[in-house]
């Protein structure tokens, strides 16, 4: 239906009056007139019985009235919430990154962001393909590389870097390996190197397999890893900042590690003043400074 014609409906209806309906409207009487016949035609009923006191709605028209009336609530309520929207934050917002930081940084730390905007939905999709941004299949990423396309706006985040890690029963069961030589005594838990990951912890991972492990378990995911890890499976190769949800786990062969991984905020440049947007945005900042300020006072204290 035209929604147009619905919309001069309503008034007749309300005004019960094609005169007074047109004067709202700033149409002629006739053709208000016009549009309420046309109306009838498309739906092949009448909608108004005539009188010389004004019009009355028939059983089908009441019909209607009652369905534009609901549709007329629902669009002053976007009205407000729209307006609302310029001071608040609320609503849905679909964000993408890959499952290890999306399952092991970000999902623990989104209770502090649902405390601060309790009517926000987030929609987490978690995977390793890079989600189109302008084709707005996410409203926002978190990607451990800095985003190729012209038309959004990136933050860099922080970076980070795969080291390894075991827990301590597993150490004290096996031994605390103090160079290379000692890794035949060790199982290796990391993702393939042929697995969709970063290129510098593939890297890592091509570099460690240059050596003889005992035996090696291989996971899809940094999520798995860290599984295999904190059951004391072996040594696992891992993302420095599991370390913040996961304080058990002791770092072995501290001279080993990846490359550095720069990890960036990215969003359409459409939804730059998006409140939702910001909020995350900003939040997450604030995560990544309150975890930079913990890991100079652990150091300190190690000092």
């Amino acid at each position: 239906m035209d929604w147009d014609k619905l919309r001069i409906f309503h008034a007749v209806a309300d005004a019960g009056s094609l005169t007074h309906a047109g004067e709202a409207l700033h149409l002629s009487q006739s053709a208000v007139s016009r549009q309420i016949r046309t109306l009838e035609e498309s739906l092949n009923t009448t909608l108004f019985h005539r009188h010389a006191r004004g019009l009355i709605l028939t059983e089908q028209g009441e019909l209607l009235f009652d369905a534009t009336t609901a549709m007329n609530k629902r669009l002053d309520t976007a009205a407000a919430r729209i307006r609302d929207s310029e001071e608040e934050v609320f609503g849905d917002l679909r964000v993408t990154t890959t499952i290890g930081f999306g399952s092991l940084w970000l999902a623990p730390r989104l209770a502090g962001l649902y405390e601060q905007y309790p009517e926000m939905t987030i929609d987490l999709m978690l995977e390793e393909r890079v989600l189109d941004l302008p084709m707005r299949e996410a409203d926002v990423a978190i990607r451990m590389k800095e985003p190729s396309q012209a038309d959004l706006i990136r933050k860099r985040l922080m970076g980070v870097r795969m080291r390894l890690y075991a827990t301590p029963d597993y150490l004290d069961k096996f031994g605390t390996p103090t160079s290379f030589a000692d890794l035949g005594n060790h199982r290796l838990i990391c993702q393939a190197a042929s697995s969709t990951q970063v290129a510098a912890g593939a890297a890592l991972i091509n570099h460690l397999l240059t050596y003889d492990f005992a035996s090696q378990l291989t996971v899809n995911n940094y999520f798995g890893v860290l599984q295999g890890v904190l059951n004391d499976l072996g040594i696992g190769v891992l993302p420095d900042y599991v370390t913040q949800n996961a304080p058990r786990l002791v770092r072995v062969l501290h001279d080993v590690e990846s490359g550095e991984v720069p990890v960036f905020l990215a969003y359409p440049e459409e939804l730059r003043q998006s409140k939702r947007i910001a909020a995350f945005r900003d939040f997450v900042v604030q995560e990544i400074q309150a975890q930079k300020k913990r890991q100079r006072e652990a150091g300190m204290s190690a000092a």
